[in-house]
């Protein structure tokens, strides 16, 4: 079976999501044949885009900030638009991640801003499919999905330290393995279909 590659277009700001991309990043290297490019959608060079036009999946990252993406993130979503009008992301999958100062600090409206970028790419979205943690008296916050998302991964971060929780970062593993994981699968569709 050919590899795959995969790109994760993330920004940070505090370091927080960076370390929820590095997370991401090794959880999918931790399926065979997969390579993973990280780009900083802060400072995007030609070589940055060509990989995302060349990558089987792209996994967007971005802090929540005032209930939504980054502006930085923003900026590189509305440049992606050259690749909108050429259809050029078309049928690559696409997943994505958010951290903020809050257990909710409305992630979800981020996490649903990711998902409709990638749809009005052509991109095909792949959840987090992880059961929610911490939602019962015998759980506690060192639960997998802590925070109960299924779009994406939602990470949460105290904003006095540099930390991030242990289990959110866990869960940002098992979001980049299920990307590689359904990118191979669609790799091998589209590659039987050929044929």
């Amino acid at each position: 079976m050919s590899d795959i590659s995969i790109v994760i277009a993330s920004h940070s700001g505090y370091g927080h999501t960076a370390q929820i991309a590095t997370a991401v990043a090794d959880g999918a290297r931790s399926i065979a044949g997969t390579h993973v490019h990280r780009v900083d959608v802060g400072s995007l060079g030609d070589a940055d885009w060509e990989l995302m036009d060349a990558a089987d999946a792209i996994v967007f990252g971005t802090p929540t900030y005032m209930g939504t993406a980054s502006g930085a993130f923003h900026a590189f979503a509305e440049a992606s638009s050259k690749r909108w009008m050429t259809r050029a992301w078309s049928d690559k999958l696409a997943a994505g991640f958010t951290n903020s100062g809050s257990m909710s600090g409305d992630k979800l409206h981020t996490l649903q801003y990711l998902s409709l970028l990638a749809a009005q790419h052509g991109m095909l979205w792949v959840s987090l499919n992880l059961l929610p943690g911490w939602n019962t008296t015998t759980s506690g916050p060192q639960d997998d999905n802590r925070l109960g998302f299924y779009l994406g991964a939602g990470a949460q971060s105290f904003n006095d330290t540099p930390a991030v929780h242990d289990a959110d970062l866990n869960t940002a593993r098992h979001l980049g393995r299920r990307v590689a994981e359904h990118t191979r699968i669609h790799r091998a569709g589209l590659t039987a279909a050929a044929h």
